[in-house]
This record gives structure tokens, C-alpha cells and sequence, in this order.
């Protein structure tokens, strides 16, 4: 690549990750999460992004090309609906399919008596949540695959080759498009990994928000040990999807656990403690996590001040930019706050002064990064994002004298990181699940099924637990990610 674009690449991802250090850079980054923005900047539909993910992928360049941002996601259109069509998930409204090509895709939550997990079935989930996933919730999700019991038809063994198939093929993918990203924009790759909380996804894609609520008043023992269950398989999701730099965050889209969803209560008695270790056993292992906190979660900023100093990048959505400034601030850096509404109904000059008074009031001392509060769809002004982008690149540089260049070092790697990792529990000490995070079927059983093993032993075991990992792989993403 040029070496000049090589050289812009790194002033923008050293300015990142010293304002995810909670630190001062040279100027403020830009990081917006730009999803169906990008299909109506380049002149595409929302089916374009959402069903060909190679579209999406030049989408983000060209917007990443044309606006001068310092990171962004390589497709935050991320859920390739052609992937959802081969396993035939019933979850999605696909854009030209069933709902207007212009419309974003959207989830779509069963009724309560048709959801994909019945209140009597936590015991399954808990006594091994990966064989759960495989045997009651897939069958369940897809008009394809066949439940546990009946016939494998045409259908269901093709929808699990082509969608496992589509998997590996849209994954691998995302190194090249990360790669574009570098050489043709200078731009960095906002986030690597995926992580939900427990309590989120029994909410989300098992139970419900509906059957949740009343199992939380019915059987609340039971859903705190589900989620308990399935904490290290979702930090082992987090860990092998994380930037092996350990430079940026693993994401984390914060749903169910802020008011109104649960009461301060059952936050406390629920979703922190099964959410707070995976989030320090990140830390442990060198990473930060980004706190997509969509929605309004200002009744925890008390309680997410007991996690590490810069183990999160607190991301505003709802809630006041200028209050979490101020709660929030001396330990995590911040991103977000510029109101969705305002950048897609609001006037340009509404906009300048609002995130003028972002730059003046949240970001004077570092440790901000500028972004909308949620993901921005294509009601946002393509106007609106410019004057965004032209405001803070205008006003947001900071003091002269005021910028060093950061030490070669991952956020996590400073000294006072370093000495806090040690100090967490993370996921220690807990009882370890009989099948380990990662696994399907563990080699303890299948070394029983094959004849006397005369060569090298470890070979033909390391061989099949890598293979193996890969169907754990499928069935977690599926879960996390589609």
C-alpha cells in the first residue's frame, strides 16, 4: 500500500486507541456506526446491503473513502440475510422479501406461546447449553432443519451444509475487506468479537422479553442458573473472535437489562452477576470491551463504575451525553451521544451546535470518540452526517503541546491496566460446565467410538477437537451473530 496511506492508517489508529485509552490524542476520532447510511450514500437499497454482503462491504469503503473517518465497522450491516435465508431463520424481516427492499431488516419475536424456548426446558439449556442449541432451538429458528426425532429430509441436511458453508465463506471475507479498509481509506476496523450478556439472549432469541418476565416471577432460580450456564460459552465466543493485537474492542450490544426492561432488582440480583465476570475475564485476557449501551441505562452507571478502570468504552445511546460525562468519564472513555434524531430530522446548523457543545464540554479532556447513539439507518441526512464529520474535524483538535504519541501498546497493556488485570476474578472459581466452551462433542466420547488408535494419539485428538470447535463455532454464532 502507499506509504503514505499506510502512515495516515496509523495516526488514525493511534488516535483511537488513545481515546479508548481515555486519553487525549491529537484530535477527537471518528468512529460512527454506519449501517443502512452507507446503501444510501452509495446510491444502493437496503436489500442491496442487507442480501449481498459484497455490496455492503464497498458501501462502507466508499463511505469510509469519502467522509475521512478514523474507524469504522467493515459491514455493520452485519447480519447477511443471504446466510438467514439458507438456514432459514424465521426471526428476520428480510428487505425485499415479505417487507419493502428500502426498508432495513428487522427481528421479528415470536408470540409468546410459539418462542423458541418453553419455560419447562431451562434444566436442558442448563445441563449443556451448546446441545440445546442444536437438538430444541435450531429446529425451532429454521423452516429447514428437522427436530430431533424425524426424518433428516433434502432440505434440512442441504440447509445445514449451505449455511455452514455460507458462514466460513462470509467470515473469511471480513480479513480482506478489513484489509481495504487500511490500504485504500487509512481507516481502522472499529471492533473485533462479538459478546452479549447471558440474561440478554434468554431474552432476546429463547424465552422472550414476554416469557422471561413472567419466568423472572415464576422460576427466577432457574433463569439465574441458565445464565450462569451460559456465561463461559459466551466469553469463549468473545475471546476467539477478539483482535489478536488486543488494540480494539470486543463488541457488546447491551439490550434487555436497563429500565424498563427489568427492574433495578433484578438487574442486581441477575443481569450484573452473570455479566460483570465475563467482562473482567475480557480485561484479564487483554481486552477492552465497547458497552453498546442501547437504550437508557443511567440507574447503573453506579454499578458499571465497579468494573476496571478502562476495561469498557462506555457508548452512549438514550441516556444524556453530558450526564455520563460526568458519572462516567474518570475511569471509561466515551462514544456516542449525538442524538439519531437529530441527525436525521434536525438541521445541519442544529447539528454544529450540538456537537460543538459535545467537543467543548464532553470531549475537552480526551477520551471521547464521536458517534450518533445508535446505529445510524438510512433516515439519517447524508447533510447532517457531513456537517457531523466537518465540526469536529474543524473544531475538535486539541492544544498544541497537548498530544504524544502513544507508546506502541494495546489499551489494556498500560502499566496501571496491567496491575488492575491481575486483580479481577473474572470467571475463576466457578464450577466448569461438563462440556467445555468450544466443544460439541468432546473427544473423551468419541476416542470410545473408533477402533485402537496405533499411531499418534494426540494428532488424531488435536485434528478432531479443531474440526469440532467449527460446529460449536456455527451454532454460537447462529445464536450471537444471525
Amino acid at each position: 500500500m502507499p506509504q503514505d496511506m499506510e502512515q495516515l492508517y496509523q495516526e488514525r489508529l493511534n488516535r483511537y486507541v488513545t481515546a479508548m485509552r481515555n486519553e487525549k490524542p491529537d484530535m477527537i476520532p471518528i468512529r460512527p456506526f454506519v449501517a443502512e447510511f452507507v446503501a444510501k450514500y452509495a446510491g444502493m437499497t437496503c436489500q442491496d446491503v442487507a442480501h449481498d454482503y459484497t455490496k455492503a462491504f464497498e458501501a462502507a469503503v466508499q463511505c469510509a473513502r469519502d467522509f475521512d473517518w478514523d474507524a469504522v465497522v467493515a459491514n455493520m450491516v452485519y447480519v447477511w440475510t443471504g446466510l438467514a435465508q439458507a438456514a432459514g431463520l424465521r426471526y428476520y424481516g428480510i428487505p425485499g422479501i415479505g417487507i419493502p427492499a428500502n426498508t432495513g431488516f428487522n427481528y421479528i419475536e415470536p408470540p409468546e406461546e410459539q418462542a423458541f424456548m418453553r419455560e419447562d426446558e431451562y434444566d436442558e439449556l442448563i445441563d449443556d447449553p451448546t446441545a440445546f442449541l442444536y437438538n430444541t432451538w435450531l429446529p425451532r429458528v429454521s423452516t429447514e432443519v428437522s427436530k430431533i426425532g424425524e426424518p433428516a429430509t433434502y432440505r434440512n441436511n442441504i440447509a445445514l451444509t449451505k449455511s455452514a458453508m455460507a458462514m466460513m465463506q462470509y467470515f473469511y471475507a471480513f480479513g480482506p475487506q478489513v484489509g481495504r479498509l487500511r490500504s485504500e481509506c487509512g481507516t481502522a476496523s472499529a471492533i473485533a468479537g462479538i459478546f452479549k450478556s447471558p440474561f440478554d439472549i434468554i431474552a432476546d432469541k429463547m424465552r422472550g422479553y414476554v416469557g422471561l418476565t413472567m419466568d423472572m416471577h415464576k422460576q427466577p432460580d432457574k433463569v439465574l442458573k441458565a445464565a450462569e450456564a451460559i456465561m463461559p460459552h459466551v466469553v469463549n465466543v468473545g475471546l476467539t473472535t477478539a483482535d489478536p493485537n488486543n488494540q480494539v474492542p470486543i463488541g457488546f450490544w447491551m439490550h434487555r437489562g436497563c429500565v424498563p426492561f427489568v427492574t433495578p432488582q433484578q438487574f442486581d440480583s441477575h443481569y450484573w452477576p452473570t455479566l460483570k465476570p465475563c467482562i473482567e475475564e475480557f480485561w484479564k485476557n487483554g481486552h477492552q470491551t465497547l458497552f453498546y449501551a442501547e437504550g437508557r441505562w443511567r440507574h447503573h452507571f453506579d454499578t458499571f463504575r465497579e468494573l476496571p478502570e478502562r476495561s469498557i468504552v462506555f457508548h452512549c445511546d438514550q441516556d444524556d451525553i453530558f450526564e455520563v460525562h460526568r458519572k462516567l468519564h474518570d475511569r471509561f472513555a466515551i462514544s456516542g451521544g449525538v442524538p439519531n434524531m437529530l441527525l436525521s430530522w434536525g438541521t445541519p446548523e442544529e447539528v454544529r451546535q450540538f456537537v460543538l457543545r459535545v467537543i467543548k464540554e464532553v470531549a475537552k479532556d480526551g477520551g471521547y470518540i464521536l458517534d450518533a447513539g445508535a446505529i445510524m439507518q438510512n433516515d439519517t441526512s447524508v447533510e447532517n452526517m457531513k456537517m457531523m464529520t466537518q465540526v469536529c474535524r474543524e473544531h475538535g483538535v486539541y492544544g498544541s503541546g497537548t498530544y504524544k504519541t502513544p507508546v506502541a501498546t494495546p489499551p489494556c497493556d498500560l502499566p496501571s491496566s496491567v496491575e488492575s488485570r491481575k486483580k479481577v476474578t473474572g470467571l475463576a472459581g466457578r464450577p466448569a460446565p461438563h462440556v467445555k466452551p468450544g466443544v460439541c462433542f468432546p473427544w473423551e466420547q468419541r476416542a470410545k467410538d473408533l477402533p485402537e488408535i496405533t499411531g499418534d494419539k494426540a494428532l488424531v485428538q488435536k485434528v478432531w477437537e479443531d474440526v469440532d470447535a467449527l460446529g460449536n463455532m456455527y451454532i454460537w454464532q447462529m445464536l450471537l451473530s444471525f
